[in-house]
C-alpha cells in the first residue's frame, strides 16, 4: 500500500472515528469548553491573582450585564493605569511586582526590582546563537524553543521551591523581550535580506523602552508609554483564560517551569486566543479598502450586515474584535487603550484612521445587535484597538502575538506559583465519558 494512500485512508477513517452526536453532550450534561449553558465558565479553582468581571448574577437565576472591570490582586486596573498615564511613567514593572508578590512595591523596592529585571535581560550566548541559527517564520515557535533551551542553563531547573520559582519567574519576564526582539531581527534578515542587528538591552530603560530599542532602535516616548500600557493591560486575565489554564494544568503535574511556560505559549499561539489582534488588523485594512466613505454610517452598516451574513471578507460571519467570553457592556482594557491610542494617532497623523476605527466599533456593535437579535450584549474587546496601535508604533504583525506573550508571562508565572504553593494541591484531571459500546477483539487473521 502506498504511503500517500494510507494517509488518505486513515484520514477518512478518522472522520468517522471523531464524530460524536451533539445530542449526547446534552444527554450527559457535558460542559463543552468548560462552559455552562449560560456561557459562564465552569468553576474549577480559586485564585487571589486576578478577577475578570462582566456581569452579575440576579437572585433566582440569570445574568445582568454590567460595565467590565479587571482587577490585579485587589486593585482595579483602571486605577493603576490612570495613575501611570497621569504621571507619564512606565508601570509594567510595578504590575509585575504586584502580581508576583501580592502587594504594591514602594519606591525603593520598585527601583531594585526594575534593576533586577534589567540585569537578567541579556541572554546566554548559546541561547542567542540558537535563535540566530533557527529557521522558520513563526516567532512563537522560536520563543517556545528558546524557553525550553533555558532549561539547559538552569542548574536548578526542576526545583519547585518558592525561592527558585520566583527566581525563574523574574528571569523569564526579563528575557522574553530580548528573545522576541532577536527572533524578529533574525526573521527579517532571513526572509527579507535585511541587515542583522543585535542590540543589547540598555541600563535604566524600562521593559517597553528596551524592547523597542532592541527591535528597531528609534521610537518616541509616547510609543514606549503606549506599549507599556498594552503590556499592563495584557499581563493577567484570570485563571480561566486558555493559556493560563494550560500553565496551571501543566504545573499541577509538578513539571518544571520551562515546560509549563512552553505549553502556555503553544496555547496562546492559537488563532482563537492570542492571534485575534492580527485578524482585527487584517479586517481593518480590508474595510479601509472596501468602504469608500469612511464617515458613512449607511455604507458601514451595509457592509457589516453582509459580513455577518457571510457574503464578504472571509465569509466566516464574524466581526473580529467584537464580543468577549466574560465582558458584556464594555472591556475596560479597550477603553483604557483608546485613551492613549487617540494621542498616538494625533502624533502619527492617523486621526482620520482612528476616527474611522471608532465609527466601525460603534456600527459593528449596533449591526451585531440588529442582525443577531439574540438579546446578547456585546462590546469591543482590547483586540479591536491593539493591532492598530501596534502598527502606529511601527511593529510588524509577526510580533503581535509574541507581544501578548511578553505581557502574559507575568500572569502565567503568578498562576504557576500559586498552583504549586497552596495547601492541598492536586493534579488537575477532569473526566471524559466514553460513548462507544464495548466490542470483542478480533484476531488479525479474521479481520
Amino acid at each position: 500500500m502506498k504511503k500517500e494512500y494510507l494517509i488518505y485512508k486513515l484520514s477518512e477513517e478518522m472522520k468517522e472515528a471523531t464524530r460524536i452526536d451533539n445530542d449526547l453532550f446534552s444527554k450527559f450534561d457535558v460542559k463543552r469548553g468548560l462552559r455552562n449553558e449560560d456561557g459562564t465558565g465552569v468553576l474549577v479553582g480559586l485564585t487571589k491573582i486576578g478577577n475578570v468581571v462582566g456581569y452579575e448574577r440576579i437572585p433566582g437565576g440569570g445574568l445582568k450585564p454590567i460595565p467590565g472591570k479587571l482587577f490585579y490582586r485587589n486593585y482595579d486596573v483602571e486605577d493603576i493605569s490612570h495613575a501611570i498615564i497621569k504621571e507619564k511613567r512606565f508601570g509594567f514593572e510595578e504590575v509585575a511586582y504586584l502580581l508576583l508578590s501580592g502587594r504594591l512595591p514602594d519606591k525603593e523596592e520598585l527601583a531594585s526590582f526594575s534593576e533586577l529585571i534589567n540585569d537578567n535581560m541579556p541572554l546566554e550566548q548559546k541561547t542567542k546563537m540558537n535563535i540566530i541559527e533557527l529557521e522558520g517564520n513563526n516567532i512563537m515557535n522560536i520563543l517556545s524553543r528558546s524557553v525550553l533551551e533555558m532549561y539547559r542553563f538552569d542548574p536548578n531547573a526542576d526545583d519547585t521551591s518558592r525561592d527558585n520559582l520566583m527566581r525563574q519567574s523574574i528571569e523569564l519576564i526579563s528575557k522574553f523581550p530580548t528573545i522576541i526582539a532577536y527572533a524578529f531581527n533574525m526573521l527579517r534578515h532571513a526572509t527579507h535580506g535585511r541587515s542583522l542587528h543585535i542590540r543589547h538591552p540598555q541600563e535604566k530603560l524600562s521593559i517597553a523602552e528596551n524592547f523597542l530599542y532592541m527591535l528597531k532602535k528609534d521610537y518616541t516616548e509616547l510609543d514606549a508609554r503606549t506599549l507599556d500600557l498594552l503590556l499592563i493591560l495584557q499581563a493577567e486575565h484570570g485563571g480561566g483564560n486558555n493559556s493560563t489554564f494550560t500553565v496551571r494544568v501543566t504545573s499541577s503535574t509538578g513539571t518544571d517551569t520551562y515546560s509549563a511556560i512552553a505549553a502556555g505559549i503553544g496555547s496562546l499561539k492559537g488563532p482563537l486566543h492570542g492571534g485575534a489582534n492580527i485578524q482585527v488588523a487584517d479586517m481593518f485594512h480590508h474595510l479601509q479598502e472596501n468602504i469608500k466613505d469612511w464617515t458613512s454610517v449607511d455604507e458601514i452598516d451595509t457592509y457589516f450586515t453582509r459580513m455577518l451574513n457571510k457574503e464578504v471578507y472571509n465569509k466566516t460571519g464574524l466581526i473580529y474584535g467584537i464580543g468577549h467570553a466574560v465582558y458584556t457592556i464594555s472591556d475596560p482594557r479597550a477603553l483604557l487603550l483608546k485613551e492613549l491610542a487617540r494621542d498616538l494617532a494625533r502624533e502619527k497623523g492617523k486621526e482620520e484612521e482612528f476616527a474611522f476605527l471608532e465609527l466601525l466599533e460603534e456600527r459593528a456593535i449596533a449591526t451585531f445587535g440588529r442582525i443577531k437579535n439574540n438579546g446578547k450584549t456585546v462590546s469591543s474587546n482590547i483586540d479591536f484597538y491593539s493591532g492598530f496601535v501596534y502598527e502606529m508604533i511601527g511593529l510588524p504583525q509577526e510580533i503581535f502575538t509574541p507581544l501578548f506573550a511578553m505581557a502574559r508571562i507575568v500572569g502565567w508565572c503568578a498562576h504557576r506559583n500559586e498552583e504549586l504553593n497552596f495547601e492541598g494541591k492536586r493534579i488537575i484531571r477532569p473526566a471524559y465519558k466514553n460513548v462507544l459500546e464495548e466490542a470483542p477483539y478480533i484476531p488479525i487473521k479474521k479481520r
